[in-house]
């Protein structure tokens, strides 16, 4: 019983550790996290750890009042599973927020947001 008491912890730590690394995590974006822009980019690029599952992520862009801007979902890129893609519209000059929600394909859910500013 006294080695299993003692495996027991280690086979949790090990369990915890493989499901943690399967998430699917913001790895970078276009425009960069806390950047500042000149004009309005084409769209927003985000690119994750996982490769993404297309019919359950996706993201929005808000203004700084938390409106949503512009009617374009985001979608997985076909030919590159781990970047989320979505068409931005004109922005005015001003601070943006980005929000995500994506599946890997793996089924973990995750969530977060970051923002980015329009210079005048």
């Amino acid at each position: 019983m006294k080695r299993v008491a003692r495996v027991a912890p280690a086979v949790a730590a090990w369990l915890f550790a493989c499901a943690a690394g399967a998430h699917a995590f913001l790895d970078h974006a276009e425009p960069a996290v806390g950047s500042t822009v000149h004009a309005t980019p084409a769209e927003v690029r985000i690119w994750f750890s996982e490769r993404l599952e297309p019919a359950f992520s996706t993201a929005e862009l808000q203004d700084a009042s938390g409106r949503r801007v512009g009617t374009q979902d985001a979608t997985v890129d076909a030919s590159d599973p781990a970047l989320l893609r979505m068409a931005v519209p004109p922005l005015a000059p001003g601070r943006y927020r980005v929000k995500w929600h994506v599946l890997s394909v793996d089924t973990h859910v995750t969530e977060g947001d970051f923002t980015f500013t329009v210079a005048p």
